[in-house]
C-alpha cells in the first residue's frame, strides 16, 4: 500500500530505546511530524542519515517538528547505536513489522542475492502535520539513496 499526499497517517505506538512507548497520536494537535524509516541499525548510509538529522535538530525543532525515526531492529541493539551515535531524538522499533508495511515502507526481501534479509524496513520519510495527514511521502526503493532533506524542511516551513 502506498501512501500519498493528503491520506491520513497510520497511527502506531512503538518502543523507544528505554522501552517507553511513543505513539504518533502523542503529537497530534501539538507538533509536526517527520516520520525516518531506516532499514538496520549500523548500516553506513543509515548511520550517516541519523546523523545528519541529529545535527539539523535545531532545524526541525525551528520549524515545530518532532523527528521520529523507525527500523525492525531490536531495541536493545537500537539503544547501544543510539547510544553511540547519542541522536537526539526517538529511534523506535517496529520489531513486529506491523508499523513499516503499513505505510508502504517495507522490503519483502532486502538486497536478495546478497544478504536475503526478509522484513525489512524501507529508506523512507515522511511528514505528518498536526492534523495527521501526511504532507510528504518520499519511499527509496533503493536503500543507499537518502531522502530529500531539503525537500522535507521546504514541507515543514509550508505547514509550520
Amino acid at each position: 500500500m502506498s501512501l500519498k499526499v493528503g491520506d491520513l497517517a497510520p497511527v502506531f505506538t512503538l518502543k523507544n530505546t528505554s522501552n517507553e512507548s511513543v505513539s504518533l497520536s502523542d503529537f497530534k494537535g501539538k507538533k509536526n511530524v517527520v516520520i525516518l524509516f531506516f532499514p538496520a541499525v549500523g548500516s553506513s548510509v543509515c548511520e550517516k542519515e541519523l546523523c545528519s538529522t541529529r545535527d539539523g535538530m535545531k532545524d526541525y525543532e525551528n520549524l515545530d517538528a518532532q523527528v521520529l525515526a523507525i527500523s525492525v531492529d531490536g531495541p536493545f541493539a537500537q539503544k547501544l547505536w543510539t547510544d553511540k551515535n547519542q541522536f537526539n531524538f526517538p529511534v523506535l522499533s517496529d520489531f513486529n513489522k506491523e508499523v513499516s508495511p503499513a505505510y508502504g515502507s517495507f522490503y519483502d526481501v532486502w538486497l536478495p542475492g546478497k544478504w536475503d534479509l526478509k522484513g525489512v524496513s524501507k529508506r523512507s520519510a515522511f511528514v505528518v502535520d498536526k492534523n495527521g495527514l501526511i504532507q510528504y511521502a518520499e519511499v527509496l526503493e533503493v536503500a543507499g539513496n537518502e531522502p530529500n532533506y531539503a525537500a522535507i524542511q521546504d514541507t515543514l516551513k509550508k505547514i509550520s
